[in-house]
């Protein structure tokens, strides 16, 4: 390990820096502008791809425009906001699967908070907090009025779901003790139970990398997804790389299709291919024919 020395910079050095490696900055003032705004940590991230190789010596390809930099950053923007659009539809459909479905099969209304139903009780007791303390600091009038009018220690399932976090229903459904339930929640999404925990942990990381504004378009995922057997629903056929994002979308997009079967989701992202054509869709793991999957007809 090694001490880090590296010292501030100004958004004037940094342009000039950026200069010397060979991009091409028509307006430095703007290009020290976005820098300001935006953060030139951030920006690099959408310059790597831009470097000659070895990328160890940071010299940009010959021609590469500043404008290139930022129409990345914006392409990667545009794709963030249309994925969370829509695994916000999916984290909905799942939480009321797991609400509610576990309800009527137990016949306790507050099986969330009731141990009983869990089969690792020290992580229950870690969700359980957790739970607890989504409840505790809830101010939406709903929770509200349910504390003020009724002695229950905690509101039924189905309300419970509206404020606790995506993760959270993930381990709530990780842990449920009995195998029929989680049969049971899976089936309505036509994947087993392994499957389904699997696709939704990975759809919730993306979740959080759009919440959180991280790069997402060429980004390679530390967590692979189980293969699903016995498909029922179609899904694709040329083999892909599982820790590409366009793996992650053809899950959102397999979802969708059975919550939204009439849904526009590839005309949304044919549109942004369309708005940005210098993107290389193979570095987003894209196979060639994508367009002409089962998933995708």
């Amino acid at each position: 390990m090694e001490i880090f020395t590296k010292r501030y910079s100004s958004p004037e050095e940094l342009v000039r820096r950026l200069k010397s490696r060979g991009l091409v900055i028509d307006n430095e003032q703007r290009a020290e502008a976005y820098i300001i705004n935006i953060g030139y940590y951030r920006l690099s991230a959408y310059m790597y791809p831009y470097l000659s190789i070895p990328k160890t010596n940071h010299i940009f390809k010959s021609e590469v425009s500043f404008d290139n930099i930022l129409d990345l950053y914006r392409f990667d923007k545009k794709l963030r906001v249309l994925l969370f659009n829509e695994i916000e539809k999916i984290e909905i459909a799942f939480k009321e699967a797991v609400a509610n479905i576990t309800a009527q099969m137990t016949g306790d209304i507050f099986w969330m908070t009731n141990s009983k139903y869990f089969k690792n009780q020290v992580v229950y007791s870690k969700t359980y907090s957790l739970i607890e303390a989504e409840y505790n600091k809830s101010t939406e009038d709903f929770i509200k009025h349910f504390r003020c009018k009724y002695m229950d220690p905690f509101a039924p399932a189905w309300m419970l779901s509206e404020i606790i976090p995506f993760g959270i229903t993930i381990q709530l459904y990780r842990n449920l003790m009995d195998q029929r339930i989680r049969k049971q929640i899976s089936k309505r999404f036509y994947l087993q139970p392994q499957a389904l925990e699997s696709w939704m942990t990975t759809i919730a990381l993306t979740r959080n990398a759009c919440c959180h504004h991280s790069r997402v378009w060429n980004k390679v995922n530390s967590i692979i997804p189980a293969d699903a057997k016995k498909m029922i629903r179609p899904w694709i056929t040329i083999p892909v790389a599982k820790n590409r994002i366009y793996f992650n979308i053809c899950m959102i997009k397999y979802f969708m299709n059975i919550i939204s079967p009439n849904n526009d989701f590839k005309a949304k992202l044919n549109n942004l291919f369309v708005r940005f054509p210098q993107i290389d869709l193979n570095a987003m793991g894209f196979p060639l024919g994508w367009e002409r999957e089962p998933l995708w007809v």
